[in-house]
Protein backbone atom coordinates (compact mmCIF):
# COMPACT_ATOMS: atom_id res chain seq x y z
CA UNK A 1 0.00 0.00 0.00
CA UNK A 2 1.32 3.43 -1.14
CA UNK A 3 1.85 5.54 2.58
CA UNK A 4 1.17 8.92 3.36
CA UNK A 5 4.75 9.89 2.67
CA UNK A 6 4.50 8.88 -0.47
CA UNK A 7 0.97 11.00 -1.15
CA UNK A 8 2.81 13.90 0.31
CA UNK A 9 6.16 13.43 -2.20
CA UNK A 10 3.91 12.89 -4.68
CA UNK A 11 0.85 14.62 -5.89
CA UNK A 12 0.23 13.24 -8.62
CA UNK A 13 -0.23 9.63 -6.79
CA UNK A 14 -2.06 11.52 -3.93
CA UNK A 15 -4.70 12.69 -6.75
CA UNK A 16 -5.04 9.72 -8.42
CA UNK A 17 -5.81 7.35 -4.90
CA UNK A 18 -8.42 9.84 -4.49
CA UNK A 19 -10.47 9.22 -8.23
CA UNK A 20 -8.65 12.52 -9.54
CA UNK A 21 -6.64 11.39 -12.82
CA UNK A 22 -5.07 14.03 -14.43
CA UNK A 23 -4.05 14.99 -18.06
CA UNK A 24 -0.38 15.04 -18.56
CA UNK A 25 -0.06 19.10 -18.55
CA UNK A 26 -1.70 19.12 -14.70
CA UNK A 27 0.44 15.92 -14.09
CA UNK A 28 3.81 18.37 -14.87
CA UNK A 29 2.09 21.33 -12.84
CA UNK A 30 1.11 18.84 -9.79
CA UNK A 31 4.67 18.22 -9.91
CA UNK A 32 6.61 21.15 -10.35
CA UNK A 33 8.70 22.88 -8.18
CA UNK A 34 8.65 26.24 -9.72
CA UNK A 35 7.61 28.48 -7.03
CA UNK A 36 6.32 31.46 -9.14
CA UNK A 37 3.56 29.93 -11.77
CA UNK A 38 1.03 31.38 -14.73
CA UNK A 39 -1.44 28.98 -15.75
CA UNK A 40 -2.85 30.28 -19.28
CA UNK A 41 -5.56 27.56 -19.55
CA UNK A 42 -9.03 27.74 -21.72
CA UNK A 43 -12.31 27.18 -20.17
CA UNK A 44 -13.04 23.79 -18.92
CA UNK A 45 -9.45 22.27 -19.23
CA UNK A 46 -9.29 22.00 -15.45
CA UNK A 47 -7.47 24.16 -14.03
CA UNK A 48 -9.58 25.42 -11.24
CA UNK A 49 -9.98 21.54 -10.23
CA UNK A 50 -5.79 20.90 -10.01
CA UNK A 51 -5.24 23.85 -8.07
CA UNK A 52 -7.96 22.73 -5.80
CA UNK A 53 -6.29 19.32 -5.97
CA UNK A 54 -2.81 21.35 -5.11
CA UNK A 55 -4.66 23.30 -1.97
CA UNK A 56 -6.02 19.92 -0.39
CA UNK A 57 -3.04 18.26 -0.47
CA UNK A 58 -0.74 21.55 0.65
CA UNK A 59 -3.51 21.62 3.57
CA UNK A 60 -3.03 18.07 4.13
CA UNK A 61 0.50 17.03 4.44
CA UNK A 62 2.18 19.71 5.44
CA UNK A 63 1.20 21.01 8.82
CA UNK A 64 0.71 24.92 10.54
CA UNK A 65 -0.03 25.77 6.31
CA UNK A 66 -1.65 28.69 4.96
CA UNK A 67 -3.40 28.30 1.80
CA UNK A 68 -5.16 31.48 0.42
CA UNK A 69 -7.47 31.48 -2.49
CA UNK A 70 -8.84 35.32 -4.29
CA UNK A 71 -11.03 35.26 -6.60
CA UNK A 72 -12.78 38.62 -8.38
CA UNK A 73 -16.03 37.79 -6.68
CA UNK A 74 -17.08 35.75 -3.62
CA UNK A 75 -19.01 32.95 -5.42
CA UNK A 76 -15.68 32.52 -7.57
CA UNK A 77 -13.77 31.91 -4.59
CA UNK A 78 -16.12 30.16 -2.73
CA UNK A 79 -16.63 27.57 -6.11
CA UNK A 80 -12.97 26.83 -5.55
CA UNK A 81 -13.21 26.39 -1.79
CA UNK A 82 -15.90 23.82 -2.43
CA UNK A 83 -13.67 22.14 -4.55
CA UNK A 84 -10.64 21.65 -2.16
CA UNK A 85 -13.29 20.39 0.55
CA UNK A 86 -14.74 17.64 -1.96
CA UNK A 87 -11.06 16.30 -2.20
CA UNK A 88 -10.53 16.25 1.29
CA UNK A 89 -13.95 14.56 1.33
CA UNK A 90 -13.36 12.07 -0.83
CA UNK A 91 -10.25 10.66 1.93
CA UNK A 92 -11.11 7.33 2.81
CA UNK A 93 -10.42 8.93 6.34
CA UNK A 94 -11.26 12.77 5.94
CA UNK A 95 -9.49 14.89 8.03
CA UNK A 96 -10.71 16.54 11.35
CA UNK A 97 -11.77 20.52 11.12
CA UNK A 98 -11.11 22.19 14.31
CA UNK A 99 -13.06 24.77 12.45
CA UNK A 100 -15.30 25.23 9.57
CA UNK A 101 -17.14 27.91 8.35
CA UNK A 102 -18.30 29.37 4.95
CA UNK A 103 -15.05 30.53 3.28
CA UNK A 104 -12.41 28.92 5.69
CA UNK A 105 -11.51 25.62 7.40
CA UNK A 106 -8.83 24.87 10.31
CA UNK A 107 -7.84 21.43 10.06
CA UNK A 108 -6.62 19.21 13.09
CA UNK A 109 -2.64 19.60 12.05
CA UNK A 110 -2.91 23.83 12.34
CA UNK A 111 -3.57 23.78 8.37
CA UNK A 112 -5.61 26.36 7.25
CA UNK A 113 -7.70 27.06 3.56
CA UNK A 114 -9.11 30.82 3.41
CA UNK A 115 -10.84 31.72 0.37
CA UNK A 116 -11.88 35.53 0.12
CA UNK A 117 -12.65 37.88 -3.03
CA UNK A 118 -10.42 39.94 -4.71
CA UNK A 119 -10.99 43.42 -2.68
CA UNK A 120 -8.07 45.05 -1.14
CA UNK A 121 -9.98 45.44 2.43
CA UNK A 122 -10.40 41.20 2.73
CA UNK A 123 -7.41 40.49 2.05
CA UNK A 124 -5.02 42.97 3.67
CA UNK A 125 -3.45 41.15 7.49
CA UNK A 126 -2.33 38.08 6.15
CA UNK A 127 0.53 37.17 6.91
CA UNK A 128 2.89 33.78 5.91
CA UNK A 129 1.07 32.53 2.90
CA UNK A 130 2.83 28.71 2.00
CA UNK A 131 0.00 28.72 -1.05
CA UNK A 132 -1.11 31.66 -2.64
CA UNK A 133 -4.12 31.23 -5.60
CA UNK A 134 -4.98 33.82 -7.76
CA UNK A 135 -8.19 32.65 -9.45
CA UNK A 136 -9.29 34.39 -13.21
CA UNK A 137 -6.07 36.80 -12.31
CA UNK A 138 -7.23 38.49 -15.74
CA UNK A 139 -9.24 40.18 -13.98
CA UNK A 140 -8.28 41.05 -10.48
CA UNK A 141 -6.82 44.32 -10.00
CA UNK A 142 -3.11 45.60 -10.44
CA UNK A 143 -3.53 47.03 -6.83
CA UNK A 144 -4.63 43.99 -5.18
CA UNK A 145 -1.86 42.09 -6.39
CA UNK A 146 0.41 44.32 -5.17
CA UNK A 147 -1.32 43.80 -1.60
CA UNK A 148 -0.99 40.30 -2.40
CA UNK A 149 2.48 39.33 -3.20
CA UNK A 150 4.30 40.46 0.36
CA UNK A 151 2.20 37.88 2.11
CA UNK A 152 5.01 35.38 0.64
CA UNK A 153 7.62 37.36 1.59
CA UNK A 154 8.80 35.35 4.90
CA UNK A 155 7.13 31.93 4.17
CA UNK A 156 8.62 32.13 0.91
CA UNK A 157 5.15 30.56 -0.42
CA UNK A 158 4.11 29.14 -4.24
CA UNK A 159 2.17 31.73 -6.07
CA UNK A 160 -0.10 30.16 -9.19
CA UNK A 161 -1.68 32.72 -10.85
CA UNK A 162 -4.67 30.82 -13.57
CA UNK A 163 -7.05 32.78 -15.98
CA UNK A 164 -8.08 32.99 -19.27
CA UNK A 165 -6.97 36.31 -21.03
CA UNK A 166 -9.03 38.82 -21.29
CA UNK A 167 -7.41 41.55 -23.16
CA UNK A 168 -3.85 43.08 -23.40
CA UNK A 169 -3.45 44.45 -20.30
CA UNK A 170 -3.14 44.50 -16.61
CA UNK A 171 -0.74 42.63 -14.31
CA UNK A 172 -1.38 38.94 -15.70
CA UNK A 173 -0.98 39.89 -19.41
CA UNK A 174 2.06 42.33 -18.29
CA UNK A 175 3.55 39.05 -16.45
CA UNK A 176 2.74 36.72 -19.05
CA UNK A 177 4.67 38.56 -21.59
CA UNK A 178 7.46 39.92 -19.60
CA UNK A 179 8.02 38.47 -16.37
CA UNK A 180 10.81 36.35 -17.95
CA UNK A 181 12.28 33.69 -15.79
CA UNK A 182 10.40 34.68 -12.48
CA UNK A 183 7.47 32.93 -13.61
CA UNK A 184 6.81 29.26 -15.03
CA UNK A 185 4.26 29.08 -17.60
CA UNK A 186 1.51 26.88 -18.84
CA UNK A 187 -0.02 27.45 -21.66
CA UNK A 188 -3.11 24.65 -22.52
CA UNK A 189 -5.35 25.39 -25.53
CA UNK A 190 -8.88 23.56 -25.63
CA UNK A 191 -7.17 21.70 -28.79
CA UNK A 192 -5.59 19.89 -26.24
CA UNK A 193 -8.29 18.69 -24.60
CA UNK A 194 -9.80 15.09 -25.17
CA UNK A 195 -12.96 16.06 -23.69
CA UNK A 196 -13.72 18.87 -25.96
CA UNK A 197 -14.74 17.92 -29.66
CA UNK A 198 -13.41 19.89 -32.46
CA UNK A 199 -17.09 20.21 -33.52
CA UNK A 200 -17.87 22.21 -30.04
CA UNK A 201 -15.14 24.05 -30.30
CA UNK A 202 -16.35 25.24 -34.30
CA UNK A 203 -19.27 25.95 -33.07
CA UNK A 204 -18.10 27.98 -30.23
CA UNK A 205 -16.72 29.94 -32.73
CA UNK A 206 -19.33 31.12 -34.70
CA UNK A 207 -21.17 31.50 -31.58
CA UNK A 208 -18.56 33.46 -29.96
CA UNK A 209 -16.89 35.58 -32.59
CA UNK A 210 -13.22 35.54 -33.15
CA UNK A 211 -12.33 37.81 -30.18
CA UNK A 212 -13.90 36.11 -27.69
CA UNK A 213 -13.20 32.86 -28.88
CA UNK A 214 -9.35 32.96 -29.25
CA UNK A 215 -9.63 34.17 -25.67
CA UNK A 216 -11.76 31.67 -24.15
CA UNK A 217 -10.27 28.46 -26.43
CA UNK A 218 -6.98 29.47 -27.43
CA UNK A 219 -4.95 31.16 -24.67
CA UNK A 220 -4.50 34.70 -27.14
CA UNK A 221 -4.96 37.85 -26.02
CA UNK A 222 -6.80 40.05 -28.07
CA UNK A 223 -6.79 43.99 -28.04
CA UNK A 224 -9.04 45.41 -25.82
CA UNK A 225 -12.25 46.50 -27.37
CA UNK A 226 -12.31 49.95 -26.35
CA UNK A 227 -8.14 50.45 -27.15
CA UNK A 228 -7.75 53.52 -29.42
CA UNK A 229 -4.40 52.14 -30.50
CA UNK A 230 -3.38 48.63 -30.69
CA UNK A 231 -0.68 47.15 -27.86
CA UNK A 232 1.77 46.59 -30.72
CA UNK A 233 1.66 50.13 -32.08
CA UNK A 234 2.12 51.63 -28.79
CA UNK A 235 5.25 49.48 -27.68
CA UNK A 236 6.28 49.91 -31.28
CA UNK A 237 6.45 53.63 -30.31
CA UNK A 238 8.64 53.04 -27.57
CA UNK A 239 12.24 53.41 -27.36
CA UNK A 240 15.21 53.93 -24.69
CA UNK A 241 17.63 55.66 -27.60
CA UNK A 242 15.78 58.75 -26.83
CA UNK A 243 16.69 61.35 -23.74
CA UNK A 244 13.81 62.47 -21.39
CA UNK A 245 12.51 65.88 -21.81
CA UNK A 246 12.70 66.33 -17.86
CA UNK A 247 15.55 64.45 -16.35
CA UNK A 248 14.69 66.01 -12.94
CA UNK A 249 11.23 65.92 -11.64
CA UNK A 250 9.17 68.80 -11.49
CA UNK A 251 8.42 70.69 -8.53
CA UNK A 252 5.13 72.10 -8.55
CA UNK A 253 3.97 74.10 -4.82
CA UNK A 254 5.38 71.61 -2.56
CA UNK A 255 5.07 68.51 -4.28
CA UNK A 256 6.67 66.64 -7.15
CA UNK A 257 4.51 66.25 -10.16
CA UNK A 258 6.88 63.58 -11.83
Amino acid sequence: MTSDFEYALDPVTFAESIGFHPDQWQKDFLSSSYQRILLNCARQMGKSSVCALLSAHRALFYPVSLVLVVSPSERQSGELFRMINGFLDRLPSPPRKIEDMKTSFKLDNGSRVVALPSTETTVRGFAGVDLLLIDEAARVSDDLIKSLSPMLAVSGGKLVALSTPAGKRGWWFDQWVNGGEDYYRFEVPASECPRISPAFLEQERRSLGEWAYLQEYCCIFSETRDSVFSFDSIMASLSDDITPLFSEPIESNHRSIL
